[in-house]
């Protein structure tokens, strides 16, 4: 009997139960934290990461030139006017529609051509813009004075003839001294340098502009079939041909 009443009784007692303490302590404690966090420590830390890597972004691509963006010399694909004309395509212009860009007109860009190509070169106004050492070249296509370095004579892309400012001058007191066939093997070989000179001079300076980060290309010049014969032909313009070396005499 006693056993079966000591049963009941515990049985009767109420069970003592810590937990909903235990979770009115923790639910008391994220309450707090709740009541005291702030959202601007989280967009501090964002915009400091934000901030370190646009500079970082800025020095790689400007090639260790800055970390704000401050480059004077912006690669191709961070000008807008580039974008432009990669969406719009090439332009074609006929040599007096170029002469419209020679940068007279400061609402238009500057452009200048080599060899049939166009490139806007309005971020070198100073030196291509009227009276820039180099405004000859604007609004043309000048190759041939790139290479001979005669701006006001050569405003042109005729390049007939351009090899002979690398050819020596003849001159019978040294030429006596070679047979005909020496002569002949002879002209042919320099002849073939000659070309070689004139080709590396002219694709010195193609290569400079499609190269150029500060210069873009925009197009091409629209010429007719045939208009390189229909022009005269040109002589050697005076500073190229005083350039010109004499033949070496032949050794005895």
């Amino acid at each position: 009997m006693a056993d079966a009443e000591l049963r009941q009784r515990k049985a009767a007692a109420p069970p003592e139960s810590p937990t909903p303490k235990t979770k009115s302590k923790h639910k008391s404690r994220r309450t707090d934290d709740a009541d005291d966090y702030t959202p601007w420590l989280d967009i501090l830390r964002v915009l400091s990461f934000l901030f370190v890597a646009s500079c970082g972004l800025s020095y790689v691509i400007s090639g260790g030139e800055s970390f704000f963006w401050g480059m004077k010399n912006k690669p191709q694909y961070l000008r807008v006017d580039w974008w432009k004309a990669q969406l719009s395509g090439p332009i074609y212009l006929t040599e007096k529609e170029l002469l419209a860009y020679d940068g007279s007109d400061p609402q238009k860009p500057l452009y200048l051509a080599i060899n049939g190509t166009i490139y806007d070169v309005s971020n070198g106004r100073r030196m291509y813009g009227p009276g820039g050492s180099y405004n000859v070249f604007a609004g043309r296509d000048a190759a041939r004075g790139f290479v001979t370095g005669c701006f006001a004579e050569d405003q042109t892309a005729d390049l007939r003839g351009l090899e002979e400012m690398f050819l020596p001058v003849d001159d019978p007191e040294v030429d006596k001294y070679f047979t005909t066939a020496e002569m002949e093997r002879m002209r042919g070989e320099e002849m073939a340098a000659a070309k070689e000179r004139a080709f590396e001079a002219l694709n010195h300076w193609v290569k400079f502009f499609a190269n150029s980060k500060k210069y873009h290309r925009v197009g091409f010049v629209k010429r007719e079939e045939g208009w390189l014969e229909k022009l005269p032909r040109r002589e050697l313009c005076a500073q190229a041909q005083k350039g010109r070396q004499t033949r070496k005499r032949k050794e005895t």
